[in-house]
């Protein structure tokens, strides 16, 4: 078992039992489940609208060298500079060198997986840099000390009270602040953070290649100043972001609307073509995108795993899953977490340090179900799980404990041996590691073939 499982397993038997903590999540997983039918009903077929999605998502990454060469063709024309890295830590290193160019000293950000994937804010402290997280949420988990809890959003797990008392520990509010009050303050604190950066920093929801623009969607506006006040606006984006054309937004935005947060449509949609042009009074001077891959080639080129790039990055899939919902975000120890997070991290960040989240998983299908692009991510746990013995991420006595039993379970005679009693020791000592998070097997006293002889005897 190696340190990240055995962390996963620790941290999973304590959260499992923390009833204080799935009482907040599942509050607000409910918020979130009721207003979501309410977004669908902008569909008129919402199984068509799904379907379409992942066949244009499809056709995105089956070509995926030509649709980021397209978008970098088509945002160079307007003097935006695309920067292509390889791991984070390229990334990191460009970052660094163009906030050392423009001698930053405070870099705001907006709402970002991959830079939480690539570890920037703890690179741009060691720096010097302050680094302000603008996404509300963000800053509440920047102000904890805390990584995002979900993918949509980040301090999910966290209740008004918490908020409350964290915001008078740190930043001396009366302890008693209502929800309105403590945003308030957190927009007064932030304000002057977006004047005062010479850098700004946002993620993309999509890749626009057919006009080379990079979509931005939120709910709070953060992402917009973060990318129009600083006269630097650095953009850092997951390659498989990119949806071949600008028409294809209609259908991804309420799309991504409706199963991210339960709206018909965000609040800000933004679309980003570059830095400002002639004549325009807004914006950054000017404007870099950070095309990431940081292993997302080796999902491309895994012909099974390659569907888990369509994702569009809603968190449906956490929101539903049982065994999420259990235990929490932080638990899975990686920068994504729930049922994508596990089909997608063994291939980003090893398949032996994490092969254990696709086991962290009931298989009931109910992150596929709920998918807004159709990814089947029951199934590429499954894989995951195969792909890992293939490649021999398993122990000797595992393989010998799956040999006896498909032995035994092939042939009948060894099956009808022993009585109950005598197979429920044997299994119960002999598999320890499957006893170790769960009750003993109690097999019945006689099998189901020897039940059907005693009574058809003919």
């Amino acid at each position: 078992m190696t340190d990240t499982s055995k962390s996963f397993m620790a941290k999973s038997t304590i959260k499992a039992a923390d009833l204080e903590h799935r009482r907040k999540i599942n509050f607000n997983i409910s918020k979130y489940n009721a207003v979501v039918p309410k977004g669908k009903e902008q569909f008129a077929d919402m199984h068509l609208a799904r379907e379409r999605a992942k066949n244009i998502k499809w056709r995105a990454i089956e070509t995926l060298d030509q649709q980021l060469e397209e978008f970098e063709l088509n945002f160079g024309k307007r003097g935006g500079k695309v920067i292509w890295a390889e791991n984070s830590q390229q990334a990191l290193d460009e970052i660094l060198n163009i906030c050392k160019e423009k001698n930053c000293k405070t870099l705001v950000k907006s709402k970002s997986m991959v830079t939480e994937e690539i570890h920037l804010n703890p690179a741009l402290e060691k720096n010097g840099i302050e680094s302000v997280e603008t996404d509300l949420g963000e800053y509440i988990q920047q102000l904890d000390g805390e990584a995002p809890y979900h993918i949509v959003t980040p301090a999910m797990h966290k209740s008004k009270e918490d908020v409350a008392k964290l915001f008078n520990q740190k930043l001396g509010t009366p302890i008693n602040l209502t929800p309105e009050e403590l945003t308030q303050v957190a927009r007064e604190i932030l304000r002057e953070k977006y004047v005062q950066a010479e850098v700004g920093v946002t993620g993309a929801n999509f890749i626009i290649s057919d006009i080379g623009a990079i979509a931005v969607t939120e709910n709070e506006g953060n992402a917009r100043l973060s990318c129009a006040f600083p006269k630097t606006h650095i953009v850092v984006v997951g390659i498989e972001k990119i949806i071949p054309s600008l028409t294809d937004l209609g259908l991804f935005w309420p799309l991504l609307a409706t199963y991210g947060t339960g709206q018909k449509i965000t609040v800000y949609n933004t679309i980003v073509t570059g830095p400002r042009q002639e004549g325009e009074a807004d914006g950054p001077e000017e404007m870099y995108v950070v095309l990431l891959d940081n292993g997302r080639t080796n999902i491309l080129q895994n012909p099974k795993q390659r569907e888990s790039l369509y994702c569009i990055r809603c968190g449906a899939c956490l929101n539903a899953c049982p065994v999420y919902k259990n235990i929490g975000g932080h638990t899975y120890g990686a920068t994504y977490s729930g049922p994508i997070g596990s089909v997608i991290t063994p291939h980003l960040q090893g398949m032996n340090d994490y092969k254990h989240l696709s086991y962290a998983s009931s298989l009931c299908g109910n992150c596929t179900e709920v998918c807004a692009v159709k990814i089947n991510l029951h199934e590429l746990l499954l894989e995951n799980r195969h792909e890992s013995v293939e490649e021999g991420h398993t122990s000797f006595s595992e393989k010998m404990a799956w040999k006896i039993w498909k032995l035994a379970s092939m042939k009948r005679g060894l099956m009808n041996m022993g009585t109950g009693k005598l197979k429920n020791k044997v299994v119960n000592t002999l598999f320890k590691g499957w006893k170790e998070q769960r009750t003993d097997l109690d097999f019945s006293k006689k099998t189901f073939n020897q039940m059907w002889k005693e009574r058809y005897k003919n």
